[in-house]
């Protein structure tokens, strides 16, 4: 994958800014201080000073054990880290705030490496250095080891365990390939997203292992083959390297042993690779130059999932800015439903077909204890929008008004009020998903029925009512013709699984239903041009309408389809870079404040192209988006199209999932116009999954 081009200005002032491993000292305002020549003065820098303090959100690499991640700059420091779970407060939020805690383990006198690359079909990344005096190696991941816990069970899984399991342990390991090089260490946490400095002891007579020693959270233990010195909240340690000569660190969080020595580090390195190698071979993946590209999204959307559970995180940031400086700063440390469940329709088309099992699970653990209110009669809980990725209650949305913000952008925000919205269209992604599930295994079980009952029959009760759909509108509720459309998924794909089940009169009735609701659509949503509108009574376009053809609402030679891909591609796009509505229509209720593109809106693009027989643009588009990816293969949540500069949480998994269904969807269409096969990219794509050719028409 080719390197991103920086310019040398760009590096110099990245250099100047986070060579140091310690943070600026905080000013009085929590912004920091100016750095340049002029005489010193509190207060906010500039937008130019904090461009170059914080590193761009594309260079950030994403290490994941399946349980907890963290994002590491290029510098080398960790600057972000959540433990015990994704949602807890930070230990390191360098990220969100230049004093909210780092750990570095690089070079002492370099900033900008010389390569980072992703170790091929895993999650270990390597970064080589090269300094003055020689060039380092350094290998970080977070290790992942055989199933460990033979005489107790876990307390945090909950799904049907498997041969592996996160050993709660980072590791960072770095070999001098060449001469002679200065290592540094720096470990500065702060817990509680900044507020609490680390306190440190030593363990032993050694200087090689110390603990944090503060008051409630997590206890954490940093060991290794270096001396490691306490100084206040940090330690640092610090030792020259020669040619072939090899030293590590390890961090945990828990009461896993840690490796004591290289020759371990090795042996855990080796099971990591082999656990995610692993996994990627079970897939079915193309025989094609784009292979890379989907191996790392579904090798990212594995990281984002929570192995205890089988939860998806959407992101495991908050509050990187949609657009610098502004206030689309939301937290994404948690499972969306619709989220999740387009993710495994990509997974399905890969061939993991366990994710799903695993998700399923979970749906059915938040889903179907009866709950009893005020002495009332025992009921399921409501379907709610998203959740923690241990099904535990989800926190009220605040702001941490002691942190910066990524580059000044604020709030900074914890908890997500979406939480508390009406999203109707979140019931067909879960019908859907269970649909294409029965599909792929033949079955049904009687769990994942009753989530299907429950979805459907509220998709029916609900259907005629405003929402806030998909985008989470914080404006008023509005009748948006995407959750209409998505009620129709839930009782089309209803019927058929009633019917395949042998419920003739249950299937008869939703039936019907799937035939109202697309009869309302069709005579509501319709505007002069015969473009499906953002919601009834508008003429505004939306991306999400871009779904309509996958989703199979008309046939994609429909002339109503292909004026609305065509009119979303014209009025809503930027060359391949698609947005998400019109902002300055007000309609999301955040005063008209600008965005960047919505990249899986650009990646949904792709595929409706694909669908109303547009292959050459389609494939034009795609190398645009895939050429705009980090140089680690990682998307955010949007991308600039003056820049292809990547704003939003990162790495987004919704991103990551339609990049795999574009590219498929490409590569099969040009699979059949030269009437030959290339290699595994036959497997089906969403919608041939979900059985297209028995599916009854509602349309």
């Amino acid at each position: 994958m080719a390197e991103r081009r920086v310019e040398p200005e760009h590096l110099e002032r990245e250099s100047q800014a986070l060579m140091t491993s310690m943070p600026a000292p905080r000013a009085p305002n929590g912004l920091g201080q100016r750095t340049d020549s002029r005489p010193t003065t509190w207060g906010a820098p500039d937008a130019d000073e904090l461009e170059a303090i914080f590193p761009q959100i594309a260079d950030y690499a994403f290490l994941s054990d399946c349980e907890n991640s963290c994002l590491v700059a290029p510098t080398g420091a960790i600057e972000w880290l959540c433990i015990p779970r994704p949602h807890d407060p930070s230990v390191f939020g360098t990220i969100l705030d230049r004093a909210a805690g780092s750990f570095r383990f690089a070079p002492a006198d370099n900033a900008i490496p010389a390569h980072r690359q992703y170790v091929p079909g895993t999650m270990v990344l390597a970064t080589t250095w090269q300094t003055r005096s020689g060039w380092l190696a350094v290998t970080d991941f977070l290790a992942v080891g055989p199933w460990y816990r033979q005489a107790t069970r876990s307390e945090r899984h909950r799904r049907t365990p498997s041969d592996a399991d996160a050993r709660h342990v980072l590791i960072r390991q770095a070999t001098c390939l060449h001469g002679s090089v200065d290592l540094v260490l720096a470990c500065e946490p702060s817990f509680d997203y900044g507020k609490s400095d680390a306190s440190w002891t030593y363990v032993g007579d050694a200087y090689d292992h110390v603990a944090t020693t503060n008051d409630g959270g997590v206890t954490l233990h940093l060991s290794g083959g270096l001396r490691m010195g306490i100084e206040g909240r940090a330690v640092h340690a610090r030792h020259r390297l020669s040619e072939g000569e090899s030293t590590f660190v390890a961090m945990s969080w828990s009461d896993t042993p840690r490796p004591t020595s290289v020759a371990e580090v090795d042996a855990w390195r080796a099971e990591t690779n082999r656990f995610w190698r692993g996994w990627i071979d079970r897939g079915r993946f193309p025989d094609h130059p784009w292979r890379e590209h989907v191996q790392r999204s579904a090798l990212t959307l594995k990281g984002l999932t929570y192995a205890p559970t089988g939860a998806l995180l959407a992101a495991p940031t908050t509050s990187l800015p949609e657009y610098p400086g502004g206030t689309r700063n939301w937290d994404y440390r948690y499972t969306w439903v619709r989220d999740s469940a387009f993710a495994l329709w990509a997974l399905h088309a890969l061939g993991f077909d366990t994710e799903a099992d695993d998700f399923l699970a979970f749906l059915g653990d938040v889903l179907e204890p009866l709950v009893r209110r005020n002495g009332s009669t025992p009921h399921r809980e409501r379907l709610q929008v998203l959740y923690p990725v241990d099904g535990t209650k989800l926190p009220d949305e605040c702001e941490l008004d002691h942190l910066s913000g990524y580059a000044g952008s604020r709030p900074v925000r914890i908890g997500n009020a979406a939480s508390s919205q009406d999203q109707f269209d979140i019931l067909g992604a879960i019908v859907d998903c269970v649909y294409q599930h029965t599909k792929s295994r033949d079955s049904l079980s009687e769990r994942a029925w009753r989530i299907v009952v429950q979805a459907v029959e509220a998709a029916l009760a609900c259907w005629q009512q405003p929402d806030h759909s998909i985008w989470e509108s914080r404006g008023e509720p509005m009748h948006f013709t995407f959750s209409k459309v998505m009620c129709w998924v839930a009782a089309d794909r209803g019927a058929r699984l009633a019917a395949l089940r042998g419920e003739r009169k249950r299937a008869d009735r939703w039936w019907n239903a799937a035939l109202d609701i697309h009869a309302d659509v069709c005579a509501h949503a319709v505007r002069e041009d015969g473009c499906f509108t953002q919601s009834y009574g508008s003429d505004e376009l939306d991306a999400s309408l871009l779904l309509l053809p996958l989703v199979r609402f008309l046939p994609s030679d429909d002339p109503r389809i292909r004026a609305t891909v065509l009119g979303i591609a014209d009025e809503l796009g930027d060359g391949a870079f698609v947005y998400r509505y019109r902002t300055a229509s007000g309609v999301d209720g955040i005063n008209a404040e600008p965005e960047a593109s919505f990249t899986v809106c650009s990646f949904w693009l792709v595929s409706a192209l694909v669908e109303i027989g547009e292959v050459e643009r389609a494939r034009s588009n795609c190398e645009k988006l895939i050429g705009s990816a980090s140089t680690l293969g990682l998307y955010g949540e949007e991308l600039d199209p003056s820049t292809a500069r990547h704003l939003g949480n990162f790495p987004q998994a919704l991103t990551h999932l339609s990049l795999i269904n574009a590219v498929l969807h490409v590569i099969e269409a040009d699979q059949q116009a030269a009437a030959t096969a290339v290699g595994h990219a036959g497997s089906p794509t969403w919608w041939n999954a979900a059985g297209v050719d028995d599916r009854p028409n509602t349309t």
